[in-house]
């Protein structure tokens, strides 16, 4: 056992390129030495100086407790290792674990194969020493092992913060690109923001989206500790752990934040153009208590001020302004910079400032001269800091680059990668193209992470190109994936001979209640595409779905098919495609329910586009669903029903879960029905399973394989439908 007073040596991640800035903060905490390498820092110190750099490290992703280093040529090897170490002197078995596992060797060539193994061994100790073995709880373990493979020796360690510090605790929801907070952290330390606000400077965010910079920014001006909000750390799980000395340290913590946020604090503001944003940065900046302190409001960068209810002569204008890496738009947002350049030449002189940005071009955009770069990483992406002397710094022309143009080199020469990408891609444009043809589609999905190493879904829309990227693999380190959405780009016009402008690109992760939802920009254009007789307006840009849910075109189908003098309700109708094919079909009346004025207005767009509109005979209803069905008493003959997999939406009373509410809102819906009526059910939700009992009673039927069509029958299925007869006869599909 390690004494709790005794020197030793422990590890620090961080970001690459802040090693320097975190050697710095450790050493201001009380670290005896520091060594810093790649992405780290080594440092030495007692125990509770790890309980410190846990709560106070504004820098660090992790604080480790290096245990052993053992021989790891492969997976056996690895085992052995681990199983021959005593556990038992380091946690109980009564705690969950989890195993973080970095890099790979010619023995162990994936990471969640070093992973499981080394499981299996610290499992297998506790269940012959003890008796017992801990539970693995991969989100949110009691205590968490690191394993960092180098050739063919692995360093074993603990992670004594128990998860990545950069989660302070009050960001809920990131957002499209989020800015995490160890790097902002180290943005306002490298552009001085902490003798800015000693010396009475001001903060100033133009774009600050989350509002991560400011409240980073506060929290230093204010002596909050930024791991003062986090519910756990990895060492209060460990058998020496001195609940004692954390006690004190966050008590101390506390009565230094208390009197930091009624101290004199620098003016703090941000704005941003997205009212979306300006909520999010809101609810953001309340949970750290610092809503007196902090204030944003939306307002685009073209109306941007200085305030002016009392002198700043001086201070920081920070920002992080978008990209245009992901969503291709990138000439777009030259015109946001100059703006931003602008902005800070006639307002701010006097002023510091500093962007940070992934495209040094559009940061020569803004047309001043920056007198400091550092490069460093955001995920994936190379960027820069770029600092700004604002006095007497002249705006300079700046030559605006061709629409679709790049400034920088033309694309590179494909890799063996990229070459297998655009052959997959071909490969299923030929599988495609007969059913296309006779079936008249114009929207299909063409590839949906077919190779794992490109996580991507391509879709086509009439002659637009449509990628939406996934989350990459655990397997696949972030530099891989940057590299093969490189290769992504590089291929997608050659493939489908489109120009690079009419391809949108979009990064798409797993979303949680309504953010599929959220608008991601403000381009308004709707393409319209072709679907059965009908016409649907798409918007490939500003929402992370598109309008159209491509994997529902058998469902739209077959209610085409089958609504001709039949009254027809859409709950949860989204952007009322489905409506629309419905009254192409020859549906007698329509009624369609949302509780989105966004979606309902879209299914008004759509109407309009098919020479439809809004009327006694096809209504649109705004509410929620389940208070409609309450509270109407009309029957219909067909009934849609394809509710959220989870909302907790404002307007509503209380929330709602797809599979804990299935049942009940089923039994609902079945009572709209007309004899003989019908009822399809769908979701998205994975791992759903509807209730025996209901399926018994209800006389339903699986029709999942039915409605797939051929771009999606050969993937795991994005969603599963049931149809309910009230006929009491089991509904077959043609």
């Amino acid at each position: 056992m390690v004494g709790r007073t005794r020197s030793q040596t422990w590890f620090a991640t961080c970001p690459r390129g802040l090693e320097s800035l975190l050697a710095d903060e450790l050493q201001q905490l009380g670290a005896e030495s520091t060594q810093e390498t790649v992405a780290g820092v080594h440092f030495t110190g007692p125990r509770g100086l790890t309980y410190r750099a846990c709560l106070w490290s504004r820098l660090a992703n992790r604080v480790l407790w290096p245990l052993a280093q053992i021989d790891a040529a492969d997976g056996d090897e690895l085992y052995r290792g681990l199983r021959a170490m005593d556990w038992g002197r380091l946690f109980a078995p009564g705690r969950t674990i989890a195993v973080d596992c970095v890099g790979t060797n010619a023995g162990i060539r994936n990471t969640q194969f070093g992973a499981q193994r080394s499981k299996d061994a610290v499992v297998d100790w506790f269940r012959d020493h003890t008796g017992q073995r801990p539970s693995v709880d991969r989100r949110q373990a009691d205590v968490r092992i690191s394993v960092r493979l180098q050739k063919r020796r692995a360093q074993i360690g603990l992670d004594m913060s128990g998860g990545s510090l950069h989660q302070r605790g009050y960001r809920l929801d990131t957002g499209a690109a989020p800015l995490k907070e160890n790097l902002a952290a180290a943005l306002l330390l490298r552009a001085d923001w902490p003798g800015m606000a000693a010396r009475g400077g001001a903060l100033v965010d133009p774009m600050c989206g989350g509002g991560t910079l400011l409240i980073e920014g506060a929290m230093m001006a204010a002596d909050i500790a930024p791991g003062l909000s986090r519910k756990r750390f990895g060492f209060s799980a460990l058998n020496d752990f001195d609940s004692q000395q954390w006690q004190a340290m966050v008590g101390d913590a506390r009565a230094r934040a208390d009197r930091g946020r009624g101290a004199q604090l620098p003016e703090i503001r941000g704005y941003d153009a997205s009212p979306v944003a300006i909520r999010k940065a809101q609810e953001n900046i309340a949970r750290v208590g610092l809503e007196k302190i902090v204030r944003v409001s939306a307002r685009p960068v073209s109306d941007l001020r200085k305030p002016t209810h009392r002198p700043l002569p001086n201070g920081l204008l920070i920002s992080n302004p978008p990209y245009g890496e992901r969503l291709g738009e990138r000439e777009q947002m030259f015109a946001i910079y100059r703006q931003l350049g602008e902005a800070m030449q006639q307002e701010f002189k006097g002023w510091q400032a500093a962007l940070f940005t992934s495209d040094i071009e559009l940061g020569k955009a803004t047309g001043l001269r920056s007198y400091k770069r550092y490069a460093l990483r955001n995920g994936a992406l190379q960027a820069s800091l770029l600092l700004f002397d604002l006095r007497d710094n002249r705006l300079r022309d700046v030559p605006k680059p061709e629409p679709g143009s790049e400034l920088n080199a033309g694309p590179p020469e494909l890799s063996p990668g990229a070459q297998m990408f655009a052959n997959r891609l071909r490969k299923n444009v030929r599988r495609l193209r007969s059913w296309v043809k006779r079936e008249q589609i114009h929207c299909y999905r063409v590839y949906d992470a077919d190779m794992p190493e490109y996580a991507v879904a391509v879709d086509l829309y009439g002659q637009r190109v449509h990628v939406a990227e996934y989350r990459a693999p655990d397997s696949v380190s972030p530099e891989s994936a940057a590299r093969r959405l490189q290769d992504v780009r590089s291929v997608i016009p050659a493939v489908f001979g489109v120009d690079a402008d009419e391809v949108v690109y979009k990064e798409r992760q797993r979303q949680r209640g309504s953010t599929q939802y959220v608008r991601r920009g403000r381009r308004g254009e709707f393409y319209p595409v072709q679907e059965g007789k009908g016409t649907v307006l798409v918007n490939l840009t500003d929402y992370l779905d598109t309008g159209l849910f491509l994997d529902h075109r058998p469902l739209r189908r077959l209610l085409a098919e089958q609504s001709c003098g039949k009254d027809v309700l859409n709950l949860f109708c989204y952007t009322g495609v489905a409506t629309v094919q419905a009254i192409l079909g020859g549906a007698r009346t329509t009624t369609s329910v949302d509780l989105s004025n966004t979606y309902l207005d879209w299914l008004r767009k759509n109407l309009a586009a098919n020479h439809l509109s809004e009327g006694d005979q096809h209504r649109l209803i705004r509410q929620d669903c389940r208070t409609w069905l309450d509270e109407n008493d009309q029957r219909f003959d067909l009934i849609l029903l394809d509710p959220p997999s989870f909302s907790n939406s404002k307007s509503m009373e209380d929330s709602f879960d797809v599979q804990r509410d299935h049942v009940a809102l089923i039994e609902q819906t079945l009572a709209k029905l007309k004899p003989g009526g019908r009822l399809y059910f769908s979701t998205n939700r994975r791992g759903f399973r509807i209730d025996a009992q209901l399926m018994a009673t209800c006389h339903g039927q699986d029709v999942t394989r039915q409605t797939l069509d051929p771009d999606f029958r050969d993937r795991r299925p994005p969603h599963q439908c049931w149809v309910f007869d009230t006929s009491n006869e089991s509904a077959v599909l043609e």
